[in-house]
């Protein structure tokens, strides 16, 4: 006999970087379009990302997180370099962008610089779901030809203004603006920090204070 189960598929932890330009007054993106083969979030555009791999706890960074961005990530210790690491790791495999050195074949991560914007949870009655926290860089600090792996399409740099008129889903959208608030207000100290969550199928903002 078999027996079904209705309970959530328990989140996955993944790891997202969005790379940004200023150019004069306007912000610019790294974004690239999913395959609409993918089973997760096809034909929209994304910021480069994936899941959080075991190996990424092991990742040897040329440089680690800052107190502030490990204490921010929730997760202090091996969690939040494996978060780091996984975002490095995939915007380096999709886009071909290091951040950080690269020695005998391998990246070794610079996560000096990189800034938490956001959590997202995946809605419970996903059948694939992911815990993902978005990380911010400024493209200054990326070296190498901008190309990857291939599973982005249309891999290139969009101002706020394009990306919110592009497909997004709805997480996606409220990073843009938040990056957008980030970078605009960089001088601003942020102690509130987005939670990104689904109650009944609606979208939910929760503002975690430290």
């Amino acid at each position: 006999m078999e027996f079904s189960s209705n309970r959530p598929v328990k989140p996955r932890d993944a790891a997202s970087l969005v790379l940004y330009e200023k150019r004069g007054e306007k912000i610019f993106l790294l974004m690239g379009k999913r395959a609409k083969a993918h089973r997760f979030l096809p034909n929209v555009f994304v910021f480069p990302g994936g899941r959080v791999d075991t190996e990424d706890a092991h990742h040897v960074a040329h440089a680690p997180l800052s107190s502030e961005t490990e204490e921010v990530l929730s997760n202090p210790g091996a969690k939040a370099h494996a978060i780091a690491a996984a975002a490095v790791r995939e915007t380096y495999e999709e886009t071909g962008l290091i951040i950080g050195k690269e020695k005998n074949g391998n990246v070794q991560g610079d996560f000096s610089d990189l800034q938490f914007i956001a959590r997202a949870i995946t809605p419970s009655i996903n059948p694939i779901r992911f815990n993902t926290r978005f990380l911010l860089q400024d493209a200054n600090k990326a070296t190498g030809e901008l190309g990857g792996s291939g599973e982005l399409l249309h891999l290139n740099w969009f101002s706020i203004e394009e990306a919110l008129a592009m497909p997004l889903v709805d997480v996606t959208e409220f990073v843009v603006r938040e990056v957008n608030d980030i970078v605009t207000n960089a001088s601003r100290n942020r102690r509130e920090f987005p939670l990104f969550t689904y109650y009944n199928g609606r979208p939910v903002i929760r503002r975690l204070s430290l």
